[in-house]
């Protein structure tokens, strides 16, 4: 039985941004999977706003062009725009209304909005017990979920989210988190986050795009295998090095500790060598890069 190819929601092709003489986004290409969580990353500058802008609609490009099911947003746009669900930052609401009036209000400017569609994205969200008390008296995660549930009223096949943490405590973002994940699971929508917490993209994402001076610097899939690192802790640490050297190993200086490349079999081993030698073994345990540590790499700190 063959497999079946995925055909992308979303497609960046060539897309550039020149602003006076200075190239803020130069021929940026990705392709975005229904499904699928990608994080955008990038140092401050590095033009993820822009972009970001560019494929919300709110700024046109240079050139290239931003492609939703086929479609161009710029020959298309109204159509391709009715895909797609925009969070940035703190979602703006009428604080004197309830989170149904909002809704309600947000409903009557797409007709195919029905209140049987408002209270099934409600209960999604969690929010049947607030959602007829005013926003004034909601907390700041409270909001965030009024916000997600703006955006997917209209059954967006494309979410688009920028910061979309801020300012919430760590139940809040985990709650978040766990929305996120549903929608993309349950309903196949491609969402699209950018963020400064390196932590929570590595807890939520499938995927990263890393950006850098305007260019795309790497794709990168969080689950993708890597090459089997392990921390050893071992004192006199001088004789710890050289055993290990003597196994054939390179190290790397990590705190009280050394970092080796070394396959899972050879670890009893060279336990059992220190061992023998008297040296004190304090860890020997799987090591693995953080996100931080990628991305600092990546993009040179």
């Amino acid at each position: 039985m063959k497999s079946v190819v995925q055909q992308p929601i979303v497609e960046l092709k060539g897309l550039s941004k020149t602003i006076g003489k200075k190239k803020i986004i130069d021929n940026l290409n990705l392709q975005l999977f229904p499904g699928q969580i990608t994080g955008f990353l990038g140092p401050n500058g590095a033009g993820k706003t822009t972009t970001i802008r560019m494929m919300s609609g709110l700024m046109k490009p240079t050139s290239g062009e931003v492609v939703v099911e086929g479609q161009t947003l710029t020959e298309h746009f109204e159509e391709t725009m009715s895909k797609v669900g925009v969070i940035v930052e703190n979602p703006e609401m009428y604080k004197y209304m309830s989170g149904w009036k909002n809704l309600l209000h947000f409903a009557r400017m797409n007709k195919s909005i029905t209140k049987e569609r408002i209270t099934e994205v409600v209960e999604q969200v969690g929010m049947q017990n607030r959602i007829h008390e005013k926003v004034s008296s909601y907390s700041l995660g409270m909001r965030q979920r009024l916000g997600l549930a703006q955006a997917l009223l209209h059954r967006p096949k494309f979410l688009i989210l920028d910061e979309p943490t801020n300012g919430l405590d760590p139940a809040g973002i985990r709650e978040f988190r766990t929305y996120l994940r549903k929608i993309a699971d349950e309903d196949g929508v491609s969402v699209f986050v950018s963020s400064h917490l390196l932590s929570e993209i590595e807890l939520i994402c499938d995927r990263i795009a890393i950006i850098q001076n305007g260019q795309l610097i790497d794709i990168r899939e969080m689950n993708q295998k890597e090459e089997a690192h392990y921390y050893i802790e071992a004192q006199p640490i001088e004789q710890a090095r050289a055993l290990l050297v003597e196994h054939g190993l390179t190290v790397e200086e990590s705190g009280l500790g050394f970092i080796t490349k070394v396959e899972q079999q050879q670890i009893p081993a060279i336990i059992q060598t220190m061992v023998a030698a008297n040296l004190q073994l304090f860890a020997v345990q799987p090591f693995r890069k953080t996100l931080e540590d990628q991305f600092l790499e990546m993009t040179g700190g």
